[in-house]
């Protein structure tokens, strides 16, 4: 996705409390999926809560909710635009907000499925690839998400987010810090109007892989990056 691209929301009304607390914790034990480096922060305001009477029990700790939870709640949320989708199976925009409902909450598999479709209808629409092949690297296929990166920087060479997640995946998932760090470097010269957090996150990387490249990529993919701006 561009550098000033906003993450689509999916429609259909909002998500309740306990749904923004589950993904918000899933995303912190799972990790974060490659692309949001570029993204615009969001932040949900905290949930007041009443100080509870001296005869009241402890709230019990939130039970960590498993992926199949996760996929029973996607289900739930895409449900309505999955009907729509039946009367307007061409509607690119009601395909990409089912795939990033099902990619926020891990379902990867099924987001690929929705985001290809909405590339058979927009084929040159760089940020629906650059989703698809996030995507497809967590679904262990770094091989078909280097290849929708490239086929993204074919249609839109400067591609800024295109660009860190090759980068990115090349080093976690190729252990190839010699196209990392080229592909970080494109990344840079190429988009000289970069903020300058952004920028020296970029750097930061390409210090770290430079003096790690003979050793073992880090073991995580990229900080989210929605402390960024």
């Amino acid at each position: 996705m561009s550098t000033e691209a906003a993450e689509q929301k999916p429609s259909g009304g909002s998500w309740s409390a306990k749904q923004v607390y589950t993904m918000s914790v899933l995303c912190l034990v799972v990790g974060v999926a490659v692309g949001y480096l570029f993204k615009g922060s969001q932040s949900v305001a905290p949930v007041p809560v009443a100080k509870p009477a001296t005869a009241q029990k402890p709230a019990e700790p939130a039970r960590m909710p498993s992926l199949e939870d996760m996929k029973r709640m996607a289900d739930t949320k895409a449900q309505p635009l999955i009907e729509k989708l039946k009367a307007e199976p061409n509607n690119t925009d009601l395909l990409v907000q089912i795939g990033n409902i099902y990619k926020v909450t891990h379902q990867f598999k099924d987001a690929i499925t929705y985001y290809d479709r909405a590339l058979k209808l927009a084929p040159k629409n760089v940020a629906i690839r650059t989703e698809m092949a996030s995507c497809m690297y967590y679904t262990g296929d770094v091989d078909g998400a280097i290849g929708q990166l490239e086929q993204s920087l074919s249609d839109q060479p400067k591609d800024a987010n295109s660009l860190f997640n090759l980068g990115m995946i090349r080093w976690q998932g190729k252990r190839d810090a010699a196209g990392a760090l080229a592909s970080w470097q494109k990344l840079l010269k190429s988009n000289p109007q970069l903020s300058a957090d952004r920028k020296a996150n970029v750097q930061r990387l390409i210090a770290e892989v430079e003096k790690h490249k003979n050793a073992q990529p880090m073991g995580q993919l990229a900080t989210e990056g929605r402390n960024t701006k």
